[in-house]
């Protein structure tokens, strides 16, 4: 059996590519495990007789096939936010995406409280285009409510033809009136990194962390050089606000391209020798330039793996608000022709061991955003620590990180965040943490 590694952080799902394989290793079985066993079978007992009954005494005959696949979904679900199985169909989905290219709407969405909660428009797909926000709850779908769906048959109802429409209806924390949006379905074709000059300065934005992201990145920063020159370049702008994520090794890879040396991330499963560690090979893309890493609340999983790594190794000073905080890593273990599980296997570590579980990564500069009249109290993102049932931070409940603001406006001119670092990398502002110096720098076991 193969496994497929991954971060994913939402419903609308990106696939793996890291891939280790599943070995059989004998157990020997003692009297309590024997005696746990026998109860496991009592239960599994027990889900047989009640399904028995509802084939037989439902009001109308069940299909067989959606009642397994809504048990199997609600075991999954009730571990964590971010386990769950995918249909044959939405297993097929999920690999296309991964690829960068799929239809719908264009929104990476997670589920809370029974309804469908948007983490992120994708830039310039119809959602975004339609005024779509991060934190705003769907609750129906052309007029039918999405309470009692799971995520996977919100995210189907939400997907289809390129060309027709669908409503949605959604409710915007601050504002007691539903809002409706009519959007268009269209392919929405994911180019995960964009990039442009800033003058002297070299701004990249990944959008997500997909099969084409290094590729990208590494397109931006040869471009970048080459037309500002490597003679007048002050540094790089590294957005990841509001990416939510996505493929491990790719996280690894634009860790390492602005790192030369050292650990990137580790993973920890349940048993101590399923731990993985990942380290950067020689040779910085960038050679040394100065970067700075803008996060918000809505940078979640493999956006904070890179931003992890750069702080750590005070290669990048990280600025904006707290990150969402998703520490942990899933695997996606095909079932053949039954499509898969997407499960919860182990937490990740930033390169000095610390878990960022429901916590998050606290920016080195604080800056927040100054929002229009219309969205001041509605722009903060919940975070991880905000999810039912999420894994909770390693040293307790009672540490976790709340969320944090989410907005990024439309105009550069108007975002402080940005205005911010380009000052820094030339000089016109000054901040202690920027350049960061090796008396800064984490306590990374060697």
């Amino acid at each position: 059996m193969i496994r497929k590694v991954s971060l994913l952080l939402v419903g609308v799902v990106m696939g793996a590519t890291a891939v280790t394989t599943l070995s059989q290793v004998p157990v020997r079985v003692s009297g309590v495990a024997n005696a746990a066993a026998s109860d496991t079978y009592r239960q599994l007992n027990l889900f047989g007789d009640v399904f028995e009954r509802v084939r037989s005494d439902y009001v109308e005959t069940p299909d067989d096939a959606k009642l397994i696949e809504s048990a199997i979904n609600g075991m999954l679900s009730s571990l964590d936010p971010h386990s769950s199985y995918l249909s044959p169909k939405n297993f097929r989905d999920m690999q296309v995406q991964t690829r960068g290219e799929f239809g719908g709407l264009g929104i990476e969405v997670t589920m809370e409280d029974g309804l469908v909660k948007v983490v992120t428009p994708i830039d310039d797909t119809p959602a975004f285009k339609a005024g779509v926000l991060a934190g705003d709850l769907i609750t129906h779908l052309d007029g039918e409510q999405v309470q009692g769906l799971t995520l996977n048959e919100a995210v189907e109802r939400m997907r289809g033809a390129v060309g027709t429409e669908i409503e949605i209806t959604v409710r915007r924390e601050g504002s007691d009136e539903p809002r409706k949006f009519t959007i268009k379905r269209d392919v929405i074709r994911i180019k995960s990194v964009r990039y442009r000059e800033e003058e002297d300065v070299g701004y990249i934005r990944v959008t997500q962390f997909n099969e084409q992201t290094f590729d990208g990145l590494r397109d931006g920063i040869d471009s970048l050089t080459k037309s500002i020159g490597s003679d007048k370049l002050k540094g790089f702008v590294l957005d990841l606000r509001n990416n939510p994520g996505g493929l491990l090794d790719q996280a690894i890879a634009v860790s390492d391209a602005f790192l030369d040396r050292g650990e990137i991330v580790s993973t920890r499963g349940r048993n101590s020798e399923e731990t993985q560690r990942y380290n950067a090979r020689s040779g910085d893309l960038v050679k040394g330039v100065p970067v700075i890493v803008l996060v918000n609340g809505g940078s979640a999983s493999a956006s904070e793996i890179v931003a992890g790594a750069l702080q750590d190794h005070r290669r990048a000073t990280i600025l904006g608000t707290r990150s969402f905080g998703k520490g942990s890593v899933q695997t996606i273990i095909p079932l053949g022709a039954n499509g898969a599980i997407r499960l919860t296997t182990a937490r990740y570590y930033t390169p000095s061991g610390t878990s960022i579980q429901a916590k998050g990564i606290g920016p080195d500069i604080e800056v927040l955003q100054e929002l229009p009249d219309e969205l001041k109290g509605k722009a903060e993102t919940k975070g991880e620590a905000g999810l039912r049932g999420h894994l909770e931070a390693e040293d307790g409940e009672e540490n976790e990180g709340s969320g944090s603001q989410a907005y990024v406006p439309a105009d550069p001119k108007d975002d402080t965040q940005l205005k911010l670092a380009l000052d820094l990398l030339r000089g016109i502002q000054v901040h202690s943490a920027f350049p960061p110096t090796g008396d800064q720098k984490a306590s990374i076991p060697n």
